[in-house]
């Protein structure tokens, strides 16, 4: 049996149901009292981590200049995301740490994401879920939190 599935459809596919999670992510956040988050600050809010960065290194990690990782920054600081300060270790550089409302966004999003995870599995089969996922993991890299893929977070 030929298959007429158009290749177009795969990656639209995948994007329609990250954007599903992602969105339906963001409204239980923003009812659980996150409302100004959008979803390029979780991706930098997981970038930063529980030890904190660099603007530098955070521009490296996301794949975009040090002046766009600060304009991001300066956008979840004045939300009360993250704080800056210096480093203990060198007080010439400057740190950015995630605040305890940085950090709660995060223990929420961990928390909704399983909850999200719970309704495909129970519209799908756990079991389909399990072989969807398997199948993902065979055809994607294995390091899920690599997120310096240049040109997806910014130059556009």
């Amino acid at each position: 049996m030929p298959d007429d599935t158009p290749g177009f459809e795969l990656p639209l596919r995948l994007f329609f149901g990250f954007r599903v999670l992602i969105d339906a992510l963001h409204t239980e956040l923003a009812r659980q009292g996150h409302p100004d988050l959008r979803p390029m600050h979780g991706f930098v809010l997981q970038a930063i981590g529980s030890r904190g960065t660099t603007a530098v290194e955070l521009g490296r990690r996301l794949g975009v200049s040090k002046q766009a990782a600060g304009k991001t920054v300066d956008t979840l600081e004045h939300l009360g995301y993250v704080q800056r300060g210096s480093d203990p270790a060198d007080a010439r550089r400057k740190i950015i740490r995630l605040t305890e409302r940085g950090v709660d966004s995060l223990v929420r999003s961990a928390r909704i994401f399983d909850d999200l995870r719970a309704g495909w599995a129970k519209t799908l089969g756990r079991e389909r879920l399990h072989a969807l996922e398997a199948d993902l993991r065979a055809v994607t890299p294995a390091d899920v939190f690599r997120l310096d893929v240049p040109g997806w977070f910014g130059g556009y």
